[in-house]
């Protein structure tokens, strides 16, 4: 990867809202960290075993939920406090802020002369979308929440005018952030690693096929489950999380629950299964990718950010209604095409690190202009 010459010049400091695990945002961090070798970092918490080498190398500035008791399994629940936390921080003094932020680690407050640039993953999806998801349709919990998250989407929208340019991973959170910010946004799509994952043997048996995911509400995994129950074949989940007791408890005995695996071991599973199968709407969606990288195709529900990493009939098939049949529609359909690895691969190439990287530094000569 080659990064630009002018980083080396700048100050910069960089904020994320948890360091909790390596998932597609930490990796995102993760380049701006080798780009900015000198950058501390902001996060309300940091788990260290948790994250990269290369971001544990940064001077990590956490708030005061680093030290309360069990914080790195419990930290949601602390959810209305999280504004204040990111208010405690002093100003920082730099050239440039760097925020990746789906939460609030846009809030992070600049020192006069300080410029604001903010990659967003999506305005605070908690206060804006997927409330029936997250939080049960007509449920006590969502009807105590509801005026906490008024508080919040009001608190979100104003420190959203602080940032002075903003960087969408998408199209489709492009458009939330102009929704709910009234701010434009330019588009940089999240890196995919192409060097790792790639293609394996061509004539590989696909005996089954794979959902990679963290297991909660709104990526509809259940949807997935129930569906492979009445189909019989088998398929293998990847991923853990809150909805995991319930997904077993509906799955049948051609689904195995693998847990959160290594790298290495996802690596191989997108490479010997028949197909990936993505059953929610994501904001922009990497598991997809690592999937194409690999050559294998994906069926993904057709909304979100699928609509703009998926070539449909050339690298997956979509379904358009979020349902058992549609989903097993889409199955068949796509267990009947003769895919071609090199066409799904070359889709997945045009997402690697070093699109991002030079997509964010004419963002950032932008935003310093």
């Amino acid at each position: 990867m080659r990064f630009p010459e002018d980083w080396k010049n700048l100050k910069v400091a960089l904020s994320h809202d948890w360091l909790t695990g390596m998932r597609g945002g930490e990796k995102c961090l993760d380049l701006l960290c080798q780009g900015f070798p000198d950058a501390p970092v902001h996060a309300l918490i940091h788990k260290r075993r948790a994250v990269a080498d290369t971001i544990n190398a940064h001077p990590v500035r956490t708030s005061f939920l680093q030290h309360v008791p069990g914080i790195f399994s419990t930290y949601r629940y602390f959810l209305p406090a999280f504004p204040l936390a990111e208010r405690l921080f002093p100003p920082v003094q730099a050239d440039l802020i760097i925020s990746t932020s789906h939460c609030v680690a846009k809030a992070l407050r600049a020192a006069p002369g300080t410029r604001h640039l903010c990659y967003c993953f999506t305005p605070m999806r908690y206060a804006w979308t997927f409330h029936d998801e997250y939080l049960g349709a007509g449920s006590l919990k969502q009807r105590l929440a509801r005026p906490v998250l008024s508080v919040l989407r009001e608190w979100d929208r104003k420190v959203a005018q602080r940032v002075d340019r903003f960087v969408a991973i998408s199209a489709h959170v492009q458009q939330r952030i102009e929704k709910f910010y009234g701010r434009e946004a330019d588009v940089v799509y999240p890196p995919v690693d192409v060097d790792f994952y790639t293609p394996g043997a061509p004539d590989a048996e696909r005996p089954f096929d794979l959902i990679v995911s963290a297991l909660v509400p709104y990526k509809r995994v259940d949807l997935a489950v129930r569906a492979y129950a009445r189909l019989g074949f088998p398929l293998k989940i990847v991923g853990a999380g809150t909805e995991t007791e319930a997904l077993r408890a509906v799955a049948g005995p051609n689904t195995e629950f693998l847990g959160w695996r290594s790298n290495e071991e996802i690596r191989d599973l997108y490479r010997a299964c028949r197909l990936l199968v993505f059953p929610g709407e994501e904001d922009f969606g990497i598991v997809p990718l690592e999937a194409q990288a690999c050559g294998r195709p994906v069926v993904a529900y057709g909304r979100g950010g699928a609509l703009e990493t998926i070539l449909d009939g050339d690298t997956g098939i979509f379904f358009n209604e979020q349902t058992e049949a549609g989903l097993l529609a889409a199955v068949e359909r796509a267990a009947a095409l003769p895919w071609r690895t090199s066409i799904i691969r070359r889709n997945a190439e045009q997402f690697g690190p070093q699109a991002y990287i030079d997509g964010l530094a004419k963002s950032i000569r932008a935003c310093l202009a």
